[in-house]
């Protein structure tokens, strides 16, 4: 009964933790955390709002969602997302056109009440001196005539389209269009083209997955209910995007999971390799494992990333091995030691400067030491298989031909692959890597929207250069700034567009206005304009440029010209350089600085931890060899193919680690035993790794895929170079190891049952 009861508590908690599990496929899970781009963006966001929600609203005719009529609906809609939950600020060309015009009516109505005050003043003091009704009339009129003067042309010339209100369908146009039809340049980031209008919905910063998808669903649904008379209507952005990576993975844990499930068990099912109702052992305790590795992560309250996706195939298929391998009679020290060489190998993915991938590799290591120890458990306590003697064959032994031959004949045969897997390793380092933030989405729907709506808008991501001081809109900054605008799209205008700053919403001053003048103007200037540039104390302001974000290497030239500008400032502001392809660019830098480091780090990972539980140098040596040719091999391939690196493949090293190192050690113990079963085993449990890592192809993102069918590639090729390396350098008899002689199975197997 207490074991019974004992039994559902477990359960209870496997459950409740893995109910508990959460995803998280924001942008920071792929940037490194340390950097400064990282930390100017993140403050950026802070003051301005983070990437935007983009709306974009397309018509059959120019202008058509800019006429009178159509305006109120427009303006609707973005009060609608103004006061959505999350929402930081919305900018649209409905709500920039109703605060021009409220500016303008305000300013009339102060210019009014001035030229009353100067009229009032004027009569009261004839009144006082005692003059004529008509000498108090006249002093009004001169008193006013100055006025007049100065201000009537001034008027005329910035009102040209008349009485500034929504109403005025020439007022509108004036304001937005230039006098050949064309969106006047300030006003681009709104009104792309003229039967195109586009929403920035910018959230509030860092806000975790679920806000994400909420605000998103929002957004859609807002627009959805809207009257807005649009052609076409377009959500889209970077938390698009996120909120569509989630519930992606959200949906294929499931599917790629089961799948694993069937293919996997199908090969230890289907294969005769012990009694029928045993072969699904390794299935079950690697099921086990899985989930117990899950549940943990779900009480501890720690997301799991994007690359959760691939968790559960990768361990399906790598940790069915062990106690594959517990059951042919392999050793526990053995199984034991070759697993945690391949916990070393992914556990080598932790020093990833991207998080998401360095929580792989440290969740598939934990993973696959408590599948380990699960196996090991119900090895000992388990059913198991009756004993039966061990039997050298060809497999084990690979033949007497290739046992005849000399030593030295079998070393030299080696120098193809080496060298080929030589050339891998010279050419790994210039092989292109692929760490844009939006191409993890290839496949989905969202990211087609996100290319359609670049090719209106012009841009996919935004690069900013954040001001700051303790006046930004002082005579030095303000003239800085707007010198500064006028190189960069002069240097690089053919890849990027001004969006929007300071100089934009205000370049109706001229170049160099008076500090008077700016003061002036931003008392005058809509807050809402003022703020999408400029905080509230004038300490920060940002210059917004769009951008490309898939051209990293592009990107990487033009933040180096923005740092050089940025060093021109004055001293008295400090200028940095920010936006989500600046941080592709440096999470990219990062990783190639540590490509080579994660790669070899893996396979020495692995050996060591090899040599301290076999105490076989010899052994270890010949495991990272191994790894090391498999590796090289693969690279030499992928150049050939022209195929890219990714976050996730970036790691080659220590992918190949975790499952070479484990062929090598058991193929060595077969030879030495002269035992096929456990050549039998290392075959069938590369199949089933091979199978887990196939089944990511399934998956509908493109980064998974590519990750899947290259790990799948890897386990062929790290089986044929294991059991190369291992006829050649290993022959049988050559070490003794930790299992005891050849063709002796040391350790005891309790029968529980015969057959």
């Amino acid at each position: 009964m207490a074991a019974a009861l004992g039994l559902l508590a477990l359960l209870a908690l496997l459950v409740g933790g893995l109910l508990r599990v959460e995803v998280e496929t924001g942008v920071d899970e792929f940037v490194p955390r340390d950097d400064a781009a990282v930390r100017a963006t993140a403050e950026l966001a802070g003051q301005f709002g983070g990437d935007p929600v983009v709306v974009l609203l397309e018509s059959d005719e120019p202008g058509q969602l800019l006429l009178k009529d159509n305006l109120p609906a427009l303006l609707q809609l973005e009060g609608a997302l103004a006061a959505l939950p999350h929402v930081k600020a919305v900018y649209g060309p409905g709500t920039v056109l109703n605060q021009i015009a409220g500016q303008a009516q305000d300013l009339l109505a102060e210019l009014g009440g001035y030229r009353d005050g100067l009229r009032s003043a004027a009569q009261a003091r004839a009144r006082k001196a005692g003059g004529s009704p008509r000498e108090v009339a006249a002093a009004g009129s001169r008193a006013t005539a100055q006025f007049d003067e100065r201000y009537s042309g001034l008027l005329a010339k910035g009102m040209p389209g008349g009485l500034p209100t929504l109403h005025n369908q020439t007022f509108v146009n004036r304001v937005i269009f230039n006098d050949e039809g064309d969106p006047r340049p300030q006003w681009d980031f709104l009104v792309p083209r003229p039967d195109a209008v586009a929403l920035l919905v910018r959230p509030d910063a860092s806000l975790p997955q679920s806000d994400v998808e909420s605000l998103v669903s929002s957004v859609e649904a807002a627009v959805a209910d809207s009257d807005v008379s649009a052609r076409r209507t377009t959500v889209t952005g970077v938390p698009s995007v996120v909120a569509a990576l989630g519930e992606q993975v959200r949906r294929e844990v499931p599917l790629l999971g089961g799948l694993a499930v069937l293919a996997v068990g199908a090969w230890f099912l289907l294969t005769s390799w012990t009694r029928r109702r045993l072969r699904l052992l390794p299935l079950v305790a690697t099921l086990l494992g899985t989930g117990t590795t899950l549940a943990v992560a779900g009480w501890s309250g720690r997301p799991l990333a994007l690359t959760a996706v691939a968790f559960l195939p990768v361990l399906l298929g790598i940790g069915s091995d062990f106690m594959t391998y517990l059951h042919r009679g392999a050793g526990r020290r053995t199984v034991l030691a070759a697993a945690l060489a391949s916990a070393a190998g992914f556990g080598a993915l932790a020093v990833a400067p991207v998080p998401a991938v360095a929580d792989l590799g440290t969740s598939l290591a934990v993973g696959l030491v408590v599948t380990v120890l699960v196996s090991l458990a119900v090895h000992r306590w388990g059913p198991q298989e009756a004993e039966t003697p061990v039997v050298e064959g060809p497999s084990a032994r690979s033949g007497p031909a290739a046992a005849s031959m000399p030593v030295g004949r079998r070393r030299l045969l080696l120098l193809v692959p080496v060298a080929a897997a030589a050339v891998g390793w010279v050419l790994f380092p210039s092989l292109s890597m692929q760490s844009d933030f939006t191409s993890l989405a290839d496949g989905l729907p969202e990211y087609d929207a996100a290319r359609s709506v670049e090719r209106v808008v012009g841009a996919s991501g935004e690069v900013a250069l954040v001001v700051r001081g303790d006046d930004v809109l002082s005579a030095d900054s303000f003239g800085w700034m707007s010198q500064a605008r006028r190189d960069v799209i002069a240097r690089h205008g053919d890849e990027l567009s001004a969006v929007l700053s300071p100089a934009d919403v205000l370049s109706f001053l001229g170049a160099e206005p008076a500090p008077s003048e700016v003061d002036a103007a931003m008392r005058l200037l809509p807050p809402y304009l003022a703020s999408s540039v400029v905080s509230p104390d004038r300490t920060l302001a940002v210059m917004t440029y769009g951008v490309d974000l898939r051209d990293v290497d592009r990107l990487e030239v033009l933040r180096d010209y923005l740092e050089e500008v940025a060093a021109t400032a004055p001293e008295a502001i400090d200028v940095e350089v920010a936006g989500l392809p600046m941080v592709a660019v440096s999470a990219q830098e990062a990783m190639d600085r540590e490509r080579m480091l994660g790669a070899v780090l893996g396979i020495v990972a692995a050996g060591v931890a090899l040599l301290v539980l076999l105490r076989d140098v010899r052994l270890a040596l010949v495991a990272m060899l191994s790894a090391a040719v498999a590796s090289g091999l693969v690279a030499l391939g992928m150049a050939l193919v022209g195929a890219s690196l990714t976050p996730m493949t970036a790691g080659l090293g220590s992918l190949t680690a975790a499952v070479a190192c484990e062929f090598t050690v058991l193929l060595a113990l077969a030879q030495r035993r002269g035992d096929r079963r456990i050549a039998r085993a290392v075959d069938l449990a590369a199949a089933a790794s091979a199978t887990g890592y196939a089944v990511l192809a399934v998956s509908d993102l493109g980064l998974i895929r590519g990750f899947g069918l290259l790990l799948a590639v890897t386990v062929a090729v790290a089986l044929g170079a294991s059991r190369l390396l291992v006829w050649a350098l290993l022959p049988a008899g050559s070490s003794r190891g930790p299992e005891g002689v050849a063709g002796v199975v040391p350790e005891e197997t309790r029968v529980l049952e015969k057959v």
